[in-house]
């Protein structure tokens, strides 16, 4: 099986690829480039966005340091399934203790794609959301909503052969965050992923379909106008669960041409 290696810094690379594989390439038992392309950055969120009050208090103050060229090659770790719990996925049961939680379930699903369209299987995929009242369990988050004894608001399953996730939670409610007057988040789930590369970590987030509070929300608002559908998730009535949940899809791009962009 032909391999299709991409060479930004060609010695260099050679180098790095014959210490990790051999002197024969083709022994790579894996399909796919054995090196990741840049990073298209205008495709994310700018790192300081003056409608993100946070994001200005946080920023760097000094010229960003540029990483070494090969770190982004560097394969990621590699999780079994003997590693996640068997309810870890579900999140209306991971954390129940005297019942269900509260609000409406709802299935999240969809794909794991490399930067040339192909499925990544057995990636890990982490979820964290507030319960369906706008809530958090963190310490951080002490507006007024209740909390579900029955939600925690986190997940984690492996893709599968297919690159396929499958979550089963409840919907997130909005929830005010003091960025500006009247200011309230989108419903959203976090995601992170680490793919088959350190280089194509992605932390982002899920939006739903033709929520009104997406015009007014500054971290949505500062993805490029051509990327941010991207992260809005699509109602999947195929996925559904009949008589029980409703189902949402969102694809994951790590990297490339069409990439999700990072939150």
């Amino acid at each position: 099986m032909a391999i299709n290696v991409t060479y930004h810094n060609q010695n260099a690379q050679v180098e790095w690829a014959t210490t990790r594989y051999g002197d024969n390439l083709m022994d790579h038992p894996e399909p796919g480039p054995i090196l990741l392309a840049d990073r298209d950055w205008p495709q994310h969120p700018p790192y300081k966005y003056p409608d993100y009050k946070s994001s200005i208090l946080r920023s760097p103050t000094r010229a960003l340091m540029p990483a070494p060229a090969a770190l982004k090659d560097l394969r990621a770790p590699v999780y079994g399934a003997d590693a996640l719990g068997a309810h870890d996925h579900d999140l209306t049961v991971n954390a129940a203790k005297n019942g269900a939680p509260l609000g409406e379930r709802i299935i999240v699903t969809g794909r794991v794609l490399d930067e040339s369209g192909r499925p990544l299987p057995h990636t890990l995929v982490e979820i964290w959301q507030a319960n369906a009242a706008g809530r958090y369990v963190h310490k951080g988050d002490q507006h007024d909503a209740p909390l579900d004894p029955n939600f925690l608001g986190a997940g984690r399953c492996l893709t599968d052969k297919d690159g396929r996730y499958h979550f089963l939670t409840i919907k997130p409610g909005a929830y005010p965050w003091g960025n500006h007057s009247n200011a309230w988040r989108p419903n959203h789930i976090h995601f992170s992923l680490f793919g088959q590369y350190f280089g194509s970590r992605l932390v982002t987030q899920m939006y739903f379909p033709g929520d009104p509070l997406l015009a007014l929300d500054p971290i949505f608002q500062g993805t490029p106008a051509y990327a941010r559908d991207r992260l809005v998730s699509r109602f999947a009535l195929e996925h559904t669960r009949e008589g029980y949940a409703l189902a949402y899809e969102f694809d994951i791009v790590l990297r490339g041409a069409r990439q999700t962009p990072m939150e």
